[in-house]
């Protein structure tokens, strides 16, 4: 099978074998799975699906993209070779929570790589890191109604045999080094990561942040990093429930007048408001 291809019944039995994906899930997956050859984004066309009619549950896979976005309206390179998946829900929690989406997809792809012996964490919020380099990524889109969050799309993009820039890696290169891997084909690699993030929306739903935050923090490849906010010097201690990142900055320091603060030397850094790099962490 070529890169250029993907089975879908190899996708749904590898998703059947995973421990703990019920038949339900697997049935409705297979009856909600859309594959193309070549998309501008996989969030537009799941969008567009919704628009339509399709529940909650649709997936998208595109072999590649022509348009592909990450956060902040950033390109993302989508050649062919690489995993690029969206998928539809209806999660139905206040507009506060969206960030919460984010970091619950992240925690559950990660758990669930690392599962199959990937050692990958986290960059704040929604990097897949694996050996100091990106390896996927996260969109997150949502439509609200009535204060709520009525329709999500979630995108992820992992690298798998496509080329990558510098900060970037693909699975196959880091397989290369490895005796024994364990994810075998493209279709598996999706059938882990549609587990993984199906899992993680599940857990917000049934439990809340709270029991999220933990596995997301101990994941977090940033905990420790010295970062600059304002001519301030501070380090990472965490991430709030509200998806921000904590800083606690160096005592004598002044706490900016534009962060929101949450103790005496502790403040809050919304997405997008500071960029940590690649390659720089303990």
């Amino acid at each position: 099978m070529s890169v250029a291809e993907f089975s879908q019944k190899h996708f749904i039995n590898y998703l059947s074998n995973i421990r703990g994906v019920s038949k339900n899930l697997t049935t409705s997956t297979s009856n909600n799975l859309h594959i193309f050859s070549s998309l501008e984004s996989t969030n537009q066309t799941t969008w567009q699906l919704i628009n339509s009619g399709a529940p909650p549950g649709t997936i998208v896979i595109a072999i590649q993209q022509t348009g592909g976005r990450g956060q902040w309206g950033r390109n993302w390179m989508s050649k062919v070779g690489g995993l690029y998946m969206s998928v539809a829900f209806a999660p139905h929690i206040p507009i506060s929570q969206t960030s919460q989406l984010t970091l619950s997809v992240a925690s559950g792809i990660a758990s669930s790589l690392q599962n199959y012996g990937l050692p990958v964490k986290i960059k704040w919020p929604n990097d897949l890191i694996l050996q100091n380099r990106k390896l996927g990524g996260i969109l997150t889109e949502t439509r609200v109604n009535k204060e709520k969050i009525s329709h999500a799309v979630i995108g992820v993009g992992i690298n798998w045999a496509n080329s990558v820039p510098e900060t970037g890696i693909n699975l196959q290169s880091y397989y290369q080094k490895q005796s024994q891997p364990e994810i075998f084909s493209l279709e598996m690699l999706a059938a882990i990561v549609f587990q993984g993030l199906n899992s993680g929306i599940k857990q917000l739903l049934d439990s809340g942040i709270e029991s999220i935050l933990c596995s997301y923090t101990q994941l977090l490849i940033n905990i420790g990093q010295e970062v600059l906010v304002e001519d301030c010097i501070g380090k990472v201690v965490g991430v709030a429930k509200t998806g921000e990142l904590r800083v606690q900055l160096n005592p004598g320091s002044t706490i900016p007048l534009t962060k929101s603060q949450i103790s005496p030397l502790e403040i809050c850094l919304k997405p997008g408001t500071i960029n940590l790099g690649y390659g720089q962490y303990s």
